[in-house]
């Protein structure tokens, strides 16, 4: 087991000095690598050659069948200028590996994905000891959910019970802190329910190891409604989650960042703590063009510039490369610039002009 310690001070410490980056989707990354069956399976000693079914697709495996891709991957994200690396465990809990047939490797496949990443961040804060990073412990919403009904002709039928998301969060939870996190990450909250279970066995794990890690929460608008999927408005989801005590809440994924943006607004109004945005990287079209209006990362920067605090994130989807993450390490440098001109009082562009009402 990897020694933990708690970051909560050092990230505090951090947030309230500028923004936080976190680093881009790890699923297209791993797709633009082209892997077929047999990079999935691995080599024999993975035990997977004769394993039934197809695990192309399953990108949470491959912390195990071809680790070398991942930590590619997580240097990548760290050269382009990452604070905040996830591990490769969107997918990886017994719910949502059954798919695969796969529930019994859930342990080794967190424990690998946290080490790799940890490995990696230790590596490049040792380059530049001023700029520590950070291994966040990536636990996905499942394929499944709690309030909603899979069977539009029966409306109480449900496909997981509260119980089984409590367990299946609970082995994640212990193998990401044995492979050594740093903070814990509840991503892509589509049902309040399903998140609550995550937070539920966290805080279960928490007080049964006497250890304590930082916590984000980040939810998921998914239309112009301004709800979950399970129906939440923004700041009904706050209320339903701020018992966690979370280091950052926000918004991930479904929309881009200028229609985010009013829901990252009332997030910042209501909740008394960081926020964290990483929004869509909208349409990416042929030869590499997309509509980069949809993820303009500077709108995000803005915000969380108003708001003099918070973590930023590449496009959710957006490779290194491209031009969405250089624009969004330049307007995070502006953002933090601008911080420090008003921390020490010094005239700022009016580009980056502080509203009266932010915080």
């Amino acid at each position: 087991m990897t020694t933990t310690s708690d970051k909560t001070a050092l990230l505090t410490k951090l947030l309230r000095e500028r923004i936080l980056v976190l680093d881009g989707a790890m699923g297209t990354m791993i797709q633009s690598r082209k892997l077929g069956e047999a990079e999935y399976r691995g080599p024999a000693a993975c035990g997977l050659h004769e394993h039934a079914g197809d695990l192309k697709g399953d990108n949470d495996l491959l912390a195990l069948t071809q680790p070398e891709v991942i930590r590619a991957i997580h240097d990548e994200f760290l050269a382009a200028g990452a604070d905040i690396i996830e591990t490769n465990t969107f997918n990886a809990t017994r719910i949502a590996q059954a798919d695969y047939r796969l529930g019994n490797r859930v342990r080794e496949i967190n424990l690998a994905a946290a080490r790799i990443a940890r490995e990696r961040a230790d590596a490049w804060t040792a380059k530049t000891p001023d700029k520590p990073r950070f291994v966040a412990g990536a636990l996905g919403p499942t394929n499944r959910t709690a309030t909603i009904s899979p069977d539009v002709n029966d409306p109480a039928f449900r496909n997981v019970s509260y119980d089984e998301l409590v367990v299946a969060y609970g082995e994640a939870t212990a193998a990401l802190v044995d492979g050594g996190v740093d903070l814990l990450l509840v991503e892509t909250v589509f049902d309040t329910l399903n998140a609550k279970a995550a937070l539920f066995a966290i805080d279960a794990y928490f007080d049964e190891h006497g250890v304590r890690l930082p916590l984000i929460v980040s939810g998921t608008i998914t239309d112009a409604s301004g709800r979950t999927l399970s129906g939440q408005t923004t700041e009904a989801f706050w209320n339903s989650v701020r018992h966690a005590r979370p280091l950052a809440v926000g918004l991930n994924c479904a929309l881009g960042a200028a229609l985010m943006r009013p829901y990252i607004e009332e997030i910042a109004r209501v909740a008394d703590t960081f926020v964290s945005c990483y929004p869509n990287a909208g349409n990416r079209l042929r030869r590499g063009a997309g509509d980069h209006r949809a993820a303009d990362p500077r709108l995000r920067a803005e915000r969380l510039r108003q708001h003099r605090r918070g973590l930023l994130r590449y496009h959710t989807g957006a490779h290194p490369r491209h031009r969405g993450c250089r624009e969004g390490r330049a307007a995070a440098s502006s953002a933090n610039d601008c911080l420090n001109r008003v921390r020490n009082r010094n005239p700022c562009p009016a580009r980056c002009a502080w509203p009266a009402s932010s915080r």
